[in-house]
């Protein structure tokens, strides 16, 4: 049987050597194969990265053929165009970006500037294009509550937890702008629900999102007692009251209850005494109505317990430079500045730091100015306003002719001696009529004004005193008209110097009118340029650019000032732009 089979088996065996003989070559040719197919691959990804270098730099090539071509072919439009078109496309290109919202520019804002420039009475409007830098956030919404890690608020309480999908559903409606629609929806759960505080919040924000779109002050207000009730209610998580009032008090100061915002946010304090934050924003509610005193009470309570609270030193250095404490505003504000806390980071800081530091003859100043500028908040380091409207012309010093209000000028200049004979009699009979500069601009000396128009609206009991002057004046609307200026007789006595300083906005232009100007000793430097006053002879600047005054003559100086709308904005902009 051994021998039958061994001859089979021997077939068997070499029959298995010949199969893995063959399994070995099969092994080597696919590894053959793999390394031909990488090798292939690597050099066709070579060559499809030399291709699309090429193709780049081709492309690169015809863009920069296309933008000649472009520049050439626009070059030839625009010299084709015709005055008027030019006009026109110049109107277009001034237009400015719409203040998205409204209390970005919270009366705040408003009240800080007061302390050195004039203000606006109320916040911009949307429709007048302006835009100020910083873009303002309201007190409530600038961050301030953030300081520590942010963690997502706590808002249902145990009840609230069981009704989530329908709160969940009547949300979803209200972040996709259906607002009637979620606010339906609140007020069908606040009806099934009366103690669901969620709803109730729900229903609040609603309101307030159709106020907006409205412009509804009614519903706001609506807005404004529904986010009161939220916190009325039991079991309201903590998260959830402070998120409600915060609202509420900025809503009350959007529309101008800065005593009821006051008191929301004395609620907010009381109840949550260790939140430094809403302290911070407790002083700005006290910054609002005008209560320094309070205010820097507030911001001492906050450093003591915070000592680098960013926010509370450059608001606290800021009521300190209100003070007239100079050289001790200056740390808090260059500290606060440097801390980059939520909130500081606001052109009126840099402005105030700068302006102290130029007071005591330090040179840095111009360094936080051009920090403010490269941050945004300036036009320029020269011109330093805070209410503008982009696109404006900007040079210091304009001829009537660029102004294009050659006849205003002409009849100021023509009838010189009449107003200048008026002025006179005013400060010879009236002498109190002529009240001081009451901006803290002079650092010594005497100076005085009397004022027959303001913010566009007319002195009636000044311009008795002056008729023939206010009726001169009444046929140019460009000035009588500017809500942004004034029109008044401007004396300044010998030994006077006017600190260097910048007007709040853009939107006007300065005409200085020589009256009875001494041969020597008087100057006005704009920027970096310096004039002198001459008798009947107009001056025009821009004094939102830096500018400075001296009067070193033996005698007084009496000029006219008139203040006109900057000439290119629009008639919707002069309509439009709140006054100042």
């Amino acid at each position: 049987v051994k021998e039958a089979l061994k001859e089979p088996l021997k077939k068997l065996r070499e029959k298995q050597e010949s199969k893995k003989e063959e399994l070995k070559d099969e092994e080597s040719k696919k590894k053959a194969r793999k390394g031909k197919d990488a090798a292939d691959r690597k050099d066709k990804k070579a060559g499809d990265v030399d291709k699309l270098k090429k193709d780049s730099d081709k492309a690169k090539k015809d863009r920069g053929k296309e933008k000649g071509l472009d520049r050439n072919v626009k070059s030839k439009e625009t010299a084709k165009k015709s005055a008027s078109e030019k006009d026109i496309q110049a109107g277009k290109d001034k237009e400015t970006k719409k203040v998205t919202s409204r209390a970005k520019n919270s009366a705040y804002f408003m009240h800080v500037w007061e302390m050195w420039q004039s203000v606006p009475a109320q916040p911009p409007p949307p429709e007048s294009e302006e835009t100020i830098q910083p873009a303002e956030k309201s007190f409530v919404e600038s961050g301030k509550a953030f300081y520590k890690p942010w963690k997502k608020p706590k808002l249902l309480n145990k009840f609230d937890k069981t009704i989530k999908a329908e709160l969940d559903a009547a949300e979803k409606l209200r972040k996709k702008g259906k607002v009637e629609e979620a606010l339906r929806a609140f007020e069908a759960l606040v009806n099934q629900y009366p103690q669901s505080p969620r709803a109730r919040y729900g229903k609040a924000q609603s309101e307030d999102d159709l106020a907006e779109k409205m412009r509804s002050n009614e519903m706001l207000q609506k807005a404004i007692n529904t986010y009161d009730e939220v916190v009325s209610l039991p079991n309201v998580p903590s998260d959830l009251i402070k998120l409600s009032l915060k609202r509420e008090a900025d809503r009350q100061q959007f529309l101008g209850r800065m005593r009821g915002s006051l008191l929301t946010l004395q609620k907010l304090v009381q109840l949550f005494p260790s939140d430094t934050s809403l302290k911070n924003d407790l002083g700005v509610g006290y910054l609002l109505i005008g209560d320094n005193s309070n205010a820097k009470k507030v911001y001492e309570e906050v450093l003591s317990l915070a000592p680098d609270d960013g926010f509370a030193k450059v608001h606290y250095g800021f009521i300190l430079k209100a003070e007239n404490k100079i050289a001790e505003s200056i740390p808090y504000l260059k500290e606060g500045l440097e801390s980059g806390d939520p909130g500081t980071d606001d052109g009126r800081f840099y402005f105030h730091l700068g302006d102290a530091l130029q007071r005591i003859g330090d040179k840095e100043a111009y360094k936080w100015y051009e920090l403010g500028y490269q941050r945004g908040h300036f036009a320029s380091v020269w011109q330093r306003s805070l209410y503008n409207v982009k696109g404006l012309k900007a040079q210091p010093w304009w001829t009537a002719k660029e102004t294009g209000y050659t006849e205003l000028v002409k009849s100021l200049e023509k009838n010189w001696k009449l107003i200048r004979d008026e002025g006179l009699a005013v400060m010879d009979k009236k002498r109190s009529l002529f009240l001081p500069e009451d901006e803290n601009l002079r650092e010594k000396g005497d100076w005085s004004q009397f004022t027959l128009w303001q913010q566009g609206r007319k002195n009636e009991n000044a311009c008795k005193s002056v008729p023939k002057t206010c009726a001169l004046l009444e046929r140019f609307p460009e000035a009588t008209g500017c809500r942004r200026g004034q029109i008044k007789y401007s004396v300044m006595h010998p030994g006077t110097h006017v600190w260097p300083h910048t007007g709040p906005t853009n939107c006007r232009l300065r005409m200085h009118l020589g009256l009875v100007i001494p041969k020597e000793g008087c100057r006005i430097r704009c920027a970096q340029d310096n004039r002198t006053w001459e008798e009947g002879k107009v001056l025009i600047f821009d004094d939102s650019f830096e500018h400075e005054v001296w009067q070193d003559a033996e005698s007084s100086r009496l000029i006219f000032i008139v203040d006109v709308w900057h000439p290119e904005l629009t008639a919707q902009q002069r309509r439009t732009l709140p006054a100042i």
